[in-house]
């Protein structure tokens, strides 16, 4: 969902253009930067906030790889597919109503939604082009219209929608506030809202958490980049005062969880260098010798079962609310 952008000699270059070269990746004093430029193909597609040698990328959000579908299958998608169906049975929405999916990634919770809940139709929307092309090949369902769109201006008509629900993307939106002002506007009245992310502050995915904290042992910089430092407000009190500042009734919360099993060390490993994400595109970020270290560090030290697996948990944070 984010397209970087460099600036060289004051002309604006797509990193991914072939016009981008390494001579212009040396005037850039920030290595990631220059890497980037290197190395377009890594990102090619990738969209981000524009930033420049004047204007630098901020650094929380410049690891926020989010386009290519099948590698966030592989790092994010196969465990929010094993959320999805929790949050709807828990949302306990009625049969044939209109939908409204902000943010749908790779179709995950679309699929679930249309599994589940006999939506009359569903409007899936999602930045990311390359999101989008694997959300429509994963759900191949006449009631269900993917559509290129921004969460803090939505695509849709004022009162249009009876559900609308946005999936593990909210901390990722700049204004979230806005984005819920939107939700309302498309919602119909009495319509349900509802949304859920990941639990970051309490270290609810474990696999990130073991990510970061071996990663801010080798390089202490990496700290402000993890997400329970970026997202604090991803907690039950956090996400609840959110939808009641957006002026949402009848709020109310859950957790749920989920295990994340991984069949051996390669299984965990392999998903954090396609740099889809902020911890694969920190990881992607540093040389071949440190991220050999990281590597190295990370199957020392995560727990194994007799067969090799590696089994840990998952939990989100879950909120439903109502249009009045």
């Amino acid at each position: 969902m984010i397209f970087l952008m460099a600036e060289t000699d004051g002309s604006r270059t797509r990193v991914g253009q072939s016009s981008v070269r390494s001579k212009a990746a040396s005037r850039i004093a920030d290595p990631l930067k220059a890497w980037l430029l290197q190395e377009p193909q890594k990102y090619r597609g990738i969209r981000s906030r524009e930033w420049t040698e004047d204007k630098p990328m901020p650094e929380m959000s410049r690891h926020d790889a989010w386009q290519a579908g099948d590698s966030y299958d592989l790092y994010m998608g196969r465990w929010s597919r094993r959320i999805a169906p929790r949050f709807l049975d828990w949302l306990d929405a009625s049969g044939d109503l209109d939908w409204l999916e902000v943010g749908c990634g790779t179709g995950a919770l679309s699929a679930a939604i249309l599994a589940q809940c006999a939506p009359k139709s569903l409007i899936a929307i999602d930045q990311s082009e390359g999101f989008l092309t694997k959300a429509r090949a994963n759900v191949p369902d006449a009631r269900a219209e993917f559509r290129v769109g921004d969460a803090q201006a939505l695509p849709v008509e004022e009162a249009s929608r009876d559900v609308i629900v946005s999936a593990l993307v909210l901390n990722f939106v700049p204004d979230r506030q806005r984005a819920l002002a939107e939700m309302k506007r498309a919602a119909r009245g009495g319509a349900q809202i509802g949304f859920y992310v990941w639990d970051y502050p309490g270290g609810g995915m474990e696999f990130m958490r073991t990510f970061w904290t071996v990663a801010t042992s080798l390089d202490p910089r990496a700290r402000d980049l993890t997400e329970d430092r970026r997202f604090p407000f991803c907690t039950q009190e956090g996400l609840t005062n959110l939808a009641k500042v957006a002026g949402l009734a009848s709020v109310d919360s859950t957790s749920i969880e989920v295990e994340t099993v991984f069949t051996g060390f390669d299984d965990f490993w392999h998903p954090f260098t396609l740099g889809t994400g902020p911890a694969p595109g920190y990881c992607m970020s540093l040389d071949l010798e440190a991220r050999e270290r990281l590597r190295a560090k990370l199957h020392d030290s995560l727990p194994r079962e007799e067969d090799g697996s590696i089994r840990l948990k998952a939990r989100a944070w879950a909120i439903r609310a109502e249009v009045a």
